[in-house]
C-alpha cells in the first residue's frame, strides 16, 4: 500500500481523492440564504486566485487577479449567503498546487450546487489522468450521451471550481484548445504544468 506522503500529485487529481458533495435544496435555495461562506485570495503558479468554502467543502475556486471581481462572481452565485474573508483548513487543502502551501495529500472536499447532468460531467472530468486530454465528444460518450457534446460543453463551462474539476483537460475534437472560463493563457499554463508533473511523477 502506498504511504499517503508518497502519493504523487497526479494521483490526487482523481475522483478517489476529490470528493464532491452536492448541495441540498435548503442550502442553495433563496440565493444561498442558509450558507455561511469563507473566502480568501491566494497565489498559484498560474496567477492569483480566490478560493471559497462552506463548512462542507470548497464551493468556488477561480483564477482572478481582481479580488472585487472574483467576489462579485462568487456572490452572484449565492447572493444571500453570509460571507467572511477568512482562510480555513478546507481552503488550505485545496491549495496543494500553491508554492506557499506544504504538500499534504489529503482528500479534497468540494461542496457544489449542480444538476444531475452537470455532476455526471464533472465526475467524468476527474477520471481524465493528469497530463492527458479529452474532448467534449469523448466525455459525452463516456457518460452515455454520445449526441450531447454541446450540452457537455455547457456543463464544463459552468464548473465553479478551477483545477480540482479539471475542465482545462477538455479540448475540441479538432485538437484546438478551445475556450476556458479563466482565460486561454491560464488553460495553456495548466496543461503544460500538469504534463510536466505527470512526467516527473
Amino acid at each position: 500500500m502506498i504511504s499517503p506522503k508518497k502519493i504523487p500529485i497526479d494521483r490526487l487529481i482523481h475522483d478517489s481523492f476529490v470528493q464532491i458533495e452536492r448541495m441540498a435544496f435548503d442550502e442553495y435555495q433563496n440565493g444561498g440564504k442558509n450558507l455561511a461562506i469563507n473566502y480568501s485570495m491566494a497565489e498559484s503558479p498560474f496567477g492569483k486566485l480566490m478560493v471559497a468554502s462552506t463548512a462542507k467543502g470548497v464551493c468556488f475556486l477561480a483564477f482572478e487577479d481582481n479580488e472585487k471581481q472574483a467576489l462579485d462572481d462568487l456572490k452572484s452565485r449565492f447572493p444571500h449567503a453570509t460571507y467572511q474573508k477568512k482562510s480555513d483548513e478546507i481552503q488550505h487543502n485545496a491549495l496543494l498546487f500553491s508554492p506557499n502551501v506544504p504538500f499534504q495529500p489529503l482528500k479534497i472536499l468540494l461542496h457544489l450546487n449542480a444538476t444531475d447532468f452537470q455532476l455526471k460531467v464533472w465526475k467524468s472530468l476527474l477520471k481524465i489522468p493528469m497530463g492527458e486530454l479529452s474532448t467534449y465528444s469523448e466525455i459525452a460518450k463516456k457518460i452515455g450521451n454520445p449526441k450531447a457534446p454541446r450540452a457537455v460543453g455547457n456543463a464544463v463551462g459552468r464548473n465553479p471550481v478551477a483545477f480540482w474539476i479539471p475542465c482545462h483537460r477538455v479540448i475540441r475534437l479538432s485538437g484546438g484548445i478551445g475556450g476556458y472560463r479563466w482565460g486561454i493563457a491560464v488553460k495553456t499554463a495548466l496543461m503544460a504544468w500538469e504534463k510536466e508533473k505527470a512526467s516527473n511523477d
